[in-house]
């Protein structure tokens, strides 16, 4: 009997190839499979400093063209975070542009000293401008939004993961790759550095892309003690 060599070399690269992809996709401190580099931020909804962070990271995304990844961390600290997340996910299911623009709304609607109305101070808060959201983007808002727990379930697992690779406050930032030799990401301390950790993360994993011109390229640097 004739042995097909080819095609066995062929399987193997293939398995090898799905083995790759799967360690990658399971792996939070590396970009999604098919990106270079990208952004992963650990973040609490109710987390003040994650509110400024985040423009800072939506803009970073835009302008290098890379994925942001958006991982829950709710902090048993807060009153509403976990909730919220559980919410975000229900918008998820509606399409990730309209879960991420409820994530983003929660932050413009955090509480705080001074901040005018309509603002979220608790859960019946957060309920309140759930609907308000739902309603203005046409979404029917069920009165129990996940009944066998699954969207806690994945909350829940973020937070697990976070805990794993020792996350211990919000926002908790990085720049990964999918670089092989080296330390395949770093952890964005000082937001002033984002854009030149991501110009030295894209050229060690072989990249040449650069931010449109015009870009800012420092931040605001977070609030002492806010996240944690």
């Amino acid at each position: 009997m004739k042995r097909s060599f080819p095609f066995l070399s062929l399987l193997l690269v293939l398995s090898l190839t799905a083995l790759a992809a799967a360690q990658q996709q399971s792996d939070p401190l590396r970009p999604p499979p098919g990106a270079k580099v990208a952004i992963v931020v650990f973040e609490d909804l109710q987390c003040p400093d994650c509110a400024n962070a985040a423009p800072l990271l939506e803009e970073a995304q835009k302008a290098y063209k890379i994925p942001l990844v958006r991982h829950d961390f709710p902090l048993t600290k807060h009153n509403w975070s976990k909730q919220a997340a559980i919410l975000a996910r229900y918008f998820d299911t509606k399409s990730k542009k309209i879960g991420d623009e409820f994530r983003d709304y929660c932050f413009r609607h955090q509480a705080y000293p001074g901040k005018e109305t309509p603002y979220i101070n608790n859960p019946d808060d957060l309920r309140q401008q759930a609907e308000q959201f739902a309603a203005a983007h046409k979404i029917a808002l069920p009165l129990v939004i996940d009944p066998q727990g699954k969207l806690q379930a994945k909350v829940e697992a973020d937070l697990n993961l976070g805990i794993s690779i020792g996350i211990e406050h919000t926002p908790t930032i990085f720049v990964v790759s999918d670089k092989q030799q080296g330390k395949p990401f770093v952890e964005v301390v000082d937001r002033s550095n984002l854009y030149s950790q991501i110009d030295e993360m894209i050229a060690e994993a072989g990249g040449t892309t650069k931010p449109a011109t015009g870009k800012k390229r420092a931040a605001t640097k977070p609030s002492a003690g806010t996240g944690q």
